[in-house]
């Protein structure tokens, strides 16, 4: 499994905003901070603000600030949140798999339960 850069750097900004709690960042700045595109990050933004765990400030001195404390916001759930988990087209509505009993989903099912667990419970606090 890949994380995409997408939940790559929801954590990565989520991190920059904790570590800056004193201030209102501006996208501009984080993105040159992580040298990726301001339309990207804004993307992300939009996501992370839409779920509440970011607030964005409009107005001349706007930008952004953490929505809540850090031990609030789960790892587990931002990855549930965030990442696309359909790992086997099998997942998916449109399933067309001839294989009848097939065991690759479970032993799948398992593998990302596995990880999931590993984040459930940890929480931006801990990686800051």
């Amino acid at each position: 499994m890949k994380i995409t850069q997408f939940t790559d750097f929801s954590i990565r900004l989520l991190i920059y905003l904790s570590r800056h709690r004193d201030r209102v960042v501006t996208v501009r700045e984080v993105a040159e901070y992580y040298a990726i595109s301001a339309e990207h990050l804004k993307k992300i933004v939009r996501s992370l603000a839409e779920q509440g765990h970011i607030q964005t400030v409009r107005g001349k001195h706007g930008g952004l600030r953490l929505g809540r404390e850090p031990e609030a916001i789960d790892l587990g759930r931002l990855f549930r949140q965030q990442e696309n988990l359909a790992l086997l087209p099998c997942h998916e509505p449109c399933d067309t798999c001839p294989i009848a009993e097939c065991r690759l989903r479970s032993l799948v099912d398992n593998a990302l339960a596995a990880f999931l667990a590993v984040f459930d419970g940890k929480t931006l606090a801990d990686v800051i």
